[in-house]
Order: structure tokens, then C-alpha cells, then sequence
């Protein structure tokens, strides 16, 4: 009678990985928008690369990249369940690649809801700081968080295009697996199937006739004894 499996282990080294990865975010997009709350004229054009890229301060009431305005308190709601959702995952973590596309994510959903919680007018009803501007790539107005929480969804894609799964195997699609001569269903680990070693009881037993000279040399030497 098989015991039952018992529940992988949490990896500390990928929710180490996570965490580490949306602190850096949340970090890095804080101290940004403090630095333009502090230095930039609100609503004023700052050219830095032309007209390829701006520092336009701005507070955005809406979503991200300054779309649904005045509905904050529902993105602020739903920045929380992410945020709630991502800390549950996370335990089933075991590649580093994915430790750090949800920490990233994890990271701009809660630098975007740090703002809507303590920024005016008031409590879970912030305006988002908002200030990188890219005429030339879209008429939307963003920020830091926003930029990675656009970076972890196209690393995100990749993963699951790639076959990377959570516990950090690979996939192998139908096709590839075939052209490689393998079952798409083995392991990816390098390990193979268990097989028995077959044993003298399981070799079949010698045919006589496909063996004639060992055959004719026993008729020799009965005829020799007689």
C-alpha cells in the first residue's frame, strides 16, 4: 500500500528571489516619484530625449498609463487582491525566472497602491504620480511601476512560450518531442523511467536448430561413444 506524497517544500530560495525583486521595484519607483513631486513643475514638459522621451508630472485618478480616470477606488481594490493573489502563489515558487516575473509585478502593483492609499485626496482615493511620457510610442502618461509591471507581462509570455513551468522544469511541445525521438510526457530532469534488468529466468531458452554446430558436434560424439 503507497503512503500518500507529501506537499513540496516552499523554496526559500525563490520567495527570497520574489521579495528581493519587488522591493527593488517598489523602491526604486517611491524614491522616483518623490524626487519629481519635489523637482518638477506639475503639468509642464520636460524634454530629456527630445521628443523620444519627457518628464510630464502628473496625477492620474485611474489605472495604469492614465486610462479608466476616476475610478481609483476600484483599481485600488484590485491592486490588492494582485497583490494578495501573488503572496498566496508564491509558495508554489520553485524556478528563479518566475520568483522574479512575480516579484517584479508584484512590486508595480504595490508602488501603484502605495500611492492610491496615502497620496490625495484621501485613503484607497490617491492620484498615482505618473510623469514618463513617449510621444512616440504611446500618448499615455507612467511611471516606474507601471514599467514593470509591462516588463514582467511580456517575461510572463516568454516563460509559458518557453515551456517553463513553476517547479522550474521544461515542457517539451508534441512536435519538438517527436523530431528528438522522446515522449512528450517523460521527464525533463534528466531522469529515465525505472526498468527492471531482465533476468536468465526472463531470456528465452535456446532453439536447438538455431544453433547447428553445436547440435552436430553432440551427434559426433554420440556416435563416436557408441
Amino acid at each position: 500500500m503507497s503512503r500518500p506524497t507529501s506537499p513540496a517544500k516552499v523554496s526559500a530560495r525563490a520567495i527570497a528571489g520574489l521579495a528581493f525583486a519587488a522591493v527593488v521595484v517598489v523602491a526604486a519607483d517611491q524614491i522616483a516619484k518623490a524626487l519629481v513631486v519635489a523637482n518638477l513643475p506639475y503639468g509642464t514638459p520636460v524634454p530629456v530625449l527630445g521628443g523620444a522621451l519627457q518628464f510630464l508630472y502628473v496625477r492620474n485618478p485611474g489605472a495604469a498609463f492614465s486610462f479608466a480616470v476616476n475610478m481609483t477606488w476600484v483599481f485600488s481594490v484590485i491592486s490588492a487582491a494582485v497583490v494578495v493573489g501573488i503572496i498566496v502563489f508564491a509558495r508554489r515558487i520553485r524556478s528563479m525566472w518566475w520568483a522574479i516575473v512575480l516579484g517584479m509585478l508584484l512590486g508595480g502593483a504595490l508602488g501603484n497602491l502605495v500611492d492610491r492609499l496615502f497620496r490625495e485626496p484621501g485613503f484607497a482615493r490617491g492620484h498615482v504620480v505618473d510623469f514618463i511620457s513617449t510621444p512616440w510610442m504611446m500618448p499615455a502618461i507612467y511611471n516606474v511601476a507601471d514599467s514593470f509591471i509591462c516588463i514582467s507581462m511580456v517575461v510572463f509570455v516568454l516563460l509559458v512560450v518557453l515551456g517553463v513551468n513553476l517547479d522550474g522544469t521544461r515542457t517539451v511541445s508534441t512536435k519538438r518531442a517527436a523530431a528528438a525521438g522522446t515522449d512528450p510526457a517523460a521527464p525533463l530532469d534528466g531522469g529515465a523511467a525505472f526498468a527492471p534488468a531482465p533476468t536468465a529466468a526472463d531470456a528465452p531458452e535456446p532453439d536447438r536448430a538455431s544453433r547447428p554446430e553445436q547440435h552436430d558436434r553432440r551427434d559426433t560424439l554420440g556416435h563416436d561413444a557408441t
